[in-house]
């Protein structure tokens, strides 16, 4: 699977990925025809080479015409994405940005996302930056994006209300629940629109996953500042097995005076919040007292939820989190025919040209050993002998 990694050191903008983009060998010919398609006036793209610290990197400038730039309302800007020819992928994924972009403005003036007008936001440099980068996967085939921790700078930034801290408050409402940090020069290093692009389009936030480097690109941002690369690097690639990778996140605490008949309503209640698993582990403790490690594994987007029930349900006053890489074997669910009838069945391809894994539904299992009364065992191999016959 071909991927694509940000590394947001120095933070990401639109522009910053249109040059890493275009550095790491997307013709800019090819860029500037795709972005044709838009129709949009009033904008022209140059490229050239700069040096930020120690870099060498590509600049991409979106060059404004005099009176071409205007606030619009993102109902407009859908229209705009909505007729123009763009393949469905690339309109698909535009219009999500600039929806998670509608949301964040909506959040942040407290109105509705249909009332949302951009102002603070440049319109035809955020369309140029947006459909650019989203076109630039579709071109280079990219089918997951991934990006590092995001650098989201410091200090404060002049909008048109005044001064306002950096992170802008857009772009904090768009990073809620990716990992981030501040470090380097007292600026506004991420973007609104940089953020939502990484929100929208990445599958994880993370450390980079297993890859085979085919290129690696640095896009240039404006800010030059003296002592710092302010620039976003890209490397594209190719996972190295068949097994998916994504970033979850483990929740961890100590019990040691709960009734433990609390634990399967517990369980059943972190469950249905979207916990991917949840394990009891009986440890002793510190001055020898027996005791129960919970650990929890949940998506990113599920960890307040999770981390909700594990205080309502549970003594405890602290939980452990962090963030994990994980590797899982793509999987599907099929059906095998028995002489009991249709039985579902878990199917996995191991790495490397491997055998299949093929593991039954347990409840499908149960349900049979319930109607006919026999022993659990005996069904489950009945099973696994339908699957040996059509493998």
């Amino acid at each position: 699977m071909k991927i694509a990694y940000f590394d947001c050191f120095s933070g990401i903008s639109g522009d910053m990925c249109l040059g890493a983009f275009v550095d790491a060998g997307l013709p800019f010919g090819t860029l500037t025809k795709a972005l044709a398609t838009l129709k949009l006036a009033g904008y022209s793209l140059r490229r050239r080479r700069v040096t930020r610290g120690a870099l060498s990197a590509t600049k991409v400038d979106i060059i404004i015409e005099a009176g071409a730039d205007r606030p619009m309302s993102l109902r407009d800007i859908q229209k705009l994405l909505r007729t123009a020819r763009l393949p469905q992928p690339v309109r698909a994924r535009s219009l999500a940005v600039f929806q998670r972009l509608g949301e964040a403005e909506a959040a942040v003036h407290a109105t509705s996302v249909r009332n949302v007008h951009f102002h603070e936001l440049g319109v035809i440099d955020s369309l140029v930056d947006v459909v650019g980068t989203v076109w630039a996967c579709h071109l280079l085939g990219i089918e997951a994006i991934y990006a590092s921790a995001i650098n989201l700078g410091a200090g404060t930034i002049r909008g048109e209300h005044g001064l306002m801290p950096v992170p802008a408050p857009a772009t904090a409402n768009i990073v809620t629940g990716l990992t981030v940090y501040a470090a380097g020069p007292s600026r506004e290093l991420t973007t609104p629109t940089g953020a939502a692009l990484i929100a929208t389009l990445a599958a994880g936030v993370g450390t980079m996953p297993p890859m085979s480097i085919s290129a690696v690109g640095y896009g240039a941002g404006a800010f030059n500042p003296p002592d710092w690369a302010n620039a976003l690097r890209l490397f594209l690639g190719e996972t190295v097995s068949t097994a998916e990778s994504d970033r979850i996140m483990v929740l961890e605490t100590n019990l040691d005076d709960m009734n433990p008949q609390a634990y399967e309503l517990l369980m059943e209640r972190l469950l249905a919040q979207g916990a991917l698993d949840a394990t009891l582990t009986p440890v002793i403790m510190k001055r020898g007292r027996p005791g129960i490690v919970l650990t929890v594994l949940a998506d990113p987007g599920k960890l307040e939820a999770v981390m909700k029930v594990v205080f309502a349900e549970t003594t405890t006053l602290g939980v452990r989190v962090q963030e994990v890489a994980r590797r899982v074997l793509a999987r599907e669910i099929t059906e095998v025919a028995t002489k009991f009838g249709l039985v579902r069945v878990k199917v996995a391809q191991v790495p490397k040209g491997g055998p299949l894994k093929a593991s039954p539904e347990y409840r499908d299992c149960k349900r049979i050993a319930e109607q006919t009364g026999l022993p659990l065992r005996r069904v489950m191999q009945e099973v696994e002998r339908a699957l040996r016959r059509i493998s």
